[in-house]
């Protein structure tokens, strides 16, 4: 599924409004031209997961290559009284000009790691900060939450349910995209199968029963308009006691005599663990046994897991509120930091920011980030973050070590090393073209399979390490010796 949403709103005044004051105290003091390296990463997993997911690229890149001051937008700027003449008209004609790499869409990703990096003028790399946090902070976010229920369901299928709790339009459609590259199966948000291919996915709502005369008729009329796809939802009045008797009768007199198998039934509350084993039998022992149990109601990772391991018999799970906000954790924390600046003569120096936070101390230079996988078992090793023209050649042994706990250490053999990033931009032209929906959801399912199950418990994760290369430690460790107190 290609992604088709081809209308592309021009939101180039989205930022935060220190974006522009400080684009033009930059122009003033002749700092416009001066080149900058920018890193995004996140400090944190949601949920305290093992990994998150990659998600938001494809937005980031749509943003980019509509980047333009309207006249609506020149002219905000000059009601400011704020602002430096020559610089506005730098604005009017503004033209993006600088180089971007980031990590796919689909990979696992871990905290502390350059997952986008922007390099080019000062006014520019730091203009895109906000769309850059945005895009990828709210689809990582979603895409990982999605992958945490879906594995949750132990290959059940999941749908995304939320489009109506949602923050807004924007978290309905791109959540839903972004559960789909985490794993779910479709989405109740028709704009989003439209525009992006995600399956839409959805039968009927307690309204449709409590219109008809009877639940009975309710059901009779659905399945005749729908007898090829017929899910009957069971809860409205009693689930076992009319429900799903009702949905069986229908069954056998409107869709067995044409000739078609019932889709499913759905059950949206009560004690669904309890109330889905007693359906299943009466299901059985009717002779529909391939009639698939959807279950909905404030699902999330957790209970569905209880709720099969308690032997629901539930085929099918659908997730709303949930998932769309990410309800337990609803801020993925990515941040935007400068990490060096290159001169005229092309001499990159790093920069690092120092805090008496251990966690909010950045990681400097220009970087590499690469991916180490075991050629024996498949499964990735460890991430290591490197100079930028640094190259870890894979035919030989590698040490790598822990960058806070630098007596661990350990060398292997026997691996791949893959460089995780793609170039999306150079000189500002796009080099990219939309990847395709469905192959971004298998990359990602690809991807999850070679981590441990250990990083993927959901309680007390193993610590998946993000390395240093020892050029890079050595860089950071001067740099701190060096603004020591």
């Amino acid at each position: 599924m290609t992604e088709q949403n081809s209308v592309k709103t021009n939101l180039t005044m989205l930022t935060d409004f220190y974006e522009i004051t400080m684009a033009n105290g930059y122009f003033t003091s002749g700092y416009r031209d001066t080149i900058v390296y920018f890193d995004m990463f996140f400090r944190h997993v949601p949920d305290d997961g093992g990994y998150a997911i990659m998600a938001g690229v494809q937005q980031v890149v749509d943003y980019i290559e509509n980047l333009n001051f309207t006249e609506q937008d020149i002219q905000y700027l000059r009601d400011c009284h704020l602002f430096n003449d020559n610089f506005i008209n730098y604005l009017k004609d503004f033209q993006f000009t600088c180089d971007v790499w980031a990590v796919q869409e689909g990979t696992p990703i871990f905290p502390g790691e350059p997952i986008v990096t922007v390099r080019g003028p000062v006014i520019q790399a730091q203009l895109i900060e906000t769309m850059v946090l945005l895009c990828i902070n709210h689809q990582s976010l979603i895409a990982t939450k999605a992958n945490r229920i879906v594995r949750a369901a132990q290959g059940r299928a999941v749908m995304e349910f939320g489009s109506r709790r949602a923050q807004g339009p924007d978290g309905a459609v791109l959540g839903a995209r972004a559960a789909y590259i985490g794993g779910c199966c479709g989405t109740a948000c028709t704009i989003c199968d439209r525009d992006f291919g995600v399956p839409a996915l959805g039968t009927m709502a307690h309204s449709w029963v409590q219109l008809f005369s009877s639940e009975l008729e309710a059901f009779r009329a659905y399945a005749k308009e729908y007898p090829n796809s017929c899910t009957l939802l069971v809860d409205t009045y009693n689930v076992l006691k009319s429900g799903v008797p009702n949905a069986i009768k229908i069954f056998q007199e409107e869709l067995l005599p044409l000739g078609f198998r019932p889709a499913g039934i759905r059950i949206d509350s009560g004690d669904i663990t309890y109330l889905s084993r007693k359906a299943r039998k009466m299901l059985d022992d009717a002779g529909f046994e391939d009639c698939k149990i959807c279950a909905s109601n404030s699902l999330d990772e957790y209970i569905i897991r209880d709720m099969l391991m308690q032997g629901a018999c539930v085929d099918t799970f659908g997730v709303g509120e949930r998932l769309i906000t990410s309800f337990s954790e609803p801020v993925f924390g990515g941040v935007y930091k400068l990490s060096a600046v290159e001169d005229s003569n092309g001499t990159i120096t790093p920069k690092i920011k120092i805090s008496e936070n251990v966690a909010k101390i950045t990681t400097p230079c220009f970087k590499k980030l690469w991916r180490l996988f075991d050629r024996e078992s498949g499964k990735a090793i460890a991430d290591v973050i490197t100079l930028h023209n640094e190259v870890i050649d894979d035919t030989k042994p590698y040490e790598i070590f822990d960058p806070e706990h630098i007596w661990k250490r350990k060398t292997i053999t026997n691996f791949r090393a893959v460089a995780l990033r793609k170039k999306l931009f150079e000189n500002g032209k796009s080099l990219t073209t939309p990847r395709d929906l469905e192959e971004i959801k298998n990359y990602c399912q690809q991807q999850v399979d070679t981590l441990w199950d250990e990083v993927k418990r959901f309680e007390n994760p193993h610590q998946y390490y993000v390395d240093l290369s020892q050029k890079l430690w050595n860089e950071k460790n001067r740099l701190l010796s060096e603004h020591s107190y």
